[in-house]
């Protein structure tokens, strides 16, 4: 169930530095200092990552309107309000999976007695996640599949649109995908996006059309493949401006 990572806290933990930009406590020196330069070059970071969180709810929502009982959150994060299992709620079957032993400690002590579990794994290994997950999800019916904010963090080195296609051929016909993925198009070299040089996960940055491509053999559910912030919103958008992350969920075909 875990696969040992080695502890370094003095460089920067993506999922530590979102935790700082919600707000949160779990975090240290070098992850606070690299969030801060990350907010010097996009003020709206903050915005954005509570804007990403509250499209993991609206999406967690509509997979369950949709009949869907079972959830996979791949590179979930530290635990903050609105985690999938507390969205899902009672009927509920939901497996978290993070490679950082800091999410991993927070999270099974979060976990307890909730019915959902935490996978100490790495997302770039499908096929020993998805036989972990297995123990507690029934991939032969609907699950919905959450890329939250993570795909961004795996490089076309690694594979990262046949790490998606492994976990949709797993995914029975009328499963749902869901997916935010940063898309900063024009980033340049001295700005927010360099600073991920320097963690635990650097950035690869991606087109849209790019993006789309993880949503092959699925059906885009309305309104498709839009900002984060504008993806069926349930409240006014905290911005007008654009945050450079774009959200969808597709339905298996």
């Amino acid at each position: 169930m875990t696969e040992p990572v080695e502890l370094d806290f003095s460089i920067p933990s993506v999922a530590r530095m979102y935790d700082y930009y919600l707000g949160g406590k779990d975090h240290f020196a070098a992850d606070r200092a690299a969030a801060e330069q990350v907010l010097r070059a996009f003020p709206d970071t903050r915005t954005m990552a509570r804007e990403n969180r509250a499209f993991l709810g609206r999406a967690v929502r509509h997979m369950r309107r949709a009949g869907v009982e079972q959830f996979l959150d791949l590179g979930t994060g530290l635990p903050a309000a609105g985690n999938v299992h507390e969205v899902a709620g009672e009927g509920s079957r939901v497996v978290y999976v993070d490679n950082d032993p800091v999410v991993a400690v927070h999270g099974r002590a979060l976990l307890e007695n909730t019915g959902a579990i935490l996978l100490q794994k790495d997302v770039r290994k499908p096929d020993s996640v998805l036989a972990e997950a297995a123990d507690l999800l029934d991939f032969g019916t609907p699950v919905g599949v959450l890329f939250v904010a993570i795909l961004h963090f795996i490089g076309d080195e690694d594979g990262a649109h046949g790490i998606v296609a492994r976990f949709r051929d797993r995914m029975a016909p009328g499963s749902y995908l869901a997916i935010t993925h940063g898309t900063w198009e024009e980033a340049r070299e001295d700005d927010g996006v360099d600073v991920y040089k320097r963690t635990n996960a650097p950035i690869s940055v991606r087109t849209r059309a790019e993006i789309l491509r993880f949503f092959d053999g699925f059906e885009l559910v309305e309104p498709g493949l839009v900002d984060v912030a504008h993806w069926r919103p349930e409240r006014p958008a905290a911005t007008d401006r654009r945050l450079w992350l774009t959200a969808g969920v597709g339905r298996r075909l």
